[in-house]
């Protein structure tokens, strides 16, 4: 018997690995590698969760629609152009199954987020990798990037790892540079963190190749249920509809985010403590001599003089109790990611990088 194959480009991804969780021998541990909220998710949305327990024994819904009627209220947006998926991750799968295949290409920046590349292979494209300029996209480079076989840009505003932000009008200026038949999607997972900022949805308004996507597993604190969402011309979330699957996403899923998103009171607050452990946590790295870009985002991207001093402040934290991320497989061995914690995780963070710096000199 032939021995099976999978299609082409599936044996070119590597495993996604996630952040870590726990460390052995450790006990007092606190985790900042995956961006996640440290005051957890709303009473709000646990109420709600608590309540989707009565039901579990029927389907959810399939058009999402309660959830899609508050995403539009609460963001001023026509609800017949949001999609709901497991996740912003499954939109970008959703995106790249429907829009590129063999031949196409798929274009994502030097820093990217790994999903941008994986779904392309998954889709059967080619991936594109487009230079940086110092971890900020690049629009110029994205647009000398471009041929007539690309057929999606993906860039992430703010960026994952790097925290670094471009201003709209050069979202915008992409987008009218990109070739006719290329869809721009900028992905939002952090946009809640930017003040004043839409994510793009303004945008979406104005022209029919831009996507969307945002996330409740960030600042709602849901990443443990998976519930991201898309906005983009109505055309465009047609074909999106035909590919996703009909009960994608739970009831517990869509009941807790709705909740969540309801909590305002909660939400500011934890955006309020986000931006100032922030910029503490953003300073006191510096004065450590350690290179950090200013963030908009809960996380810093802390840069050392070498992959090999990265490598040992991460195995030194470890001892402390602290897991942070290393982002070699983003192309930046030099740097660790931590996410911006509560007061206490901060202080604790900035104490060990210290001890560790002492010794190092």
């Amino acid at each position: 018997m032939a021995r099976m194959k999978p299609q082409p480009g599936i044996m070119d991804i590597a495993l996604y690995v996630g952040g870590a969780s726990h460390i052995e021998g450790v006990s007092d541990v606190v985790k900042l590698s995956s961006n996640e909220n440290p005051f957890g998710p709303s009473p709000a949305a646990i109420a709600a969760v608590e309540r989707s327990a009565r039901n579990l024994h029927r389907y959810p819904s399939t058009d999402h629609a309660s959830l899609r009627n508050a995403i539009a209220d609460a963001h001023g947006l026509d609800v017949a152009r949001i999609i709901c998926g497991v996740g912003s991750d499954e939109i970008i799968t959703f995106l790249c199954q429907a829009y590129a295949g063999s031949g196409d290409e798929v274009i994502h920046t030097q820093h990217g987020f790994a999903m941008y590349r994986i779904s392309a292979l998954a889709a059967g494209a080619t991936p594109v990798e487009v230079a940086e300029r110092d971890r900020t996209v690049d629009v110029d480079a994205i647009l000398a990037a471009c041929t007539d076989r690309t057929r999606l840009v993906f860039i992430a505003n703010p960026a994952n790892p790097t925290g670094t932000f471009i201003a709209l009008d050069e979202v915008e200026r992409l987008a009218d540079g990109l070739p006719e038949q290329c869809l721009l999607v900028l992905d939002g997972a952090y946009a809640e963190f930017e003040p004043g900022y839409d994510g793009g949805a303004a945008l979406v308004e104005k022209r029919e190749n831009f996507v969307m996507t945002r996330t409740f597993s960030k600042l709602y604190g849901l990443g443990g249920l998976r519930v991201g969402w898309g906005y983009a011309c109505q055309d465009v979330i047609d074909v999106l509809n035909r590919v996703r699957g009909p009960f994608n996403l739970s009831s517990t899923a869509l009941e807790a985010a709705e909740a969540a998103l309801g909590d305002r009171s909660y939400t500011e607050k934890c955006l309020n403590e986000n931006a100032r452990m922030r910029l503490w946590l953003t300073e006191a790295l510096r004065e450590l001599g350690v290179g950090v870009d200013d963030s908009h985002a809960n996380f810093v991207l802390a840069r050392f003089g070498s992959a090999a001093e990265a490598d040992a402040c991460e195995a030194h934290l470890k001892t402390q109790g602290l897991i942070v991320r290393r982002v070699g497989g983003y192309k930046l061995p030099e740097a660790l990611r931590i996410t911006v914690g509560d007061e206490s995780a901060c202080r604790r963070v900035v104490h060990a990088i210290s001890q560790f710096k002492a010794v190092a000199a």
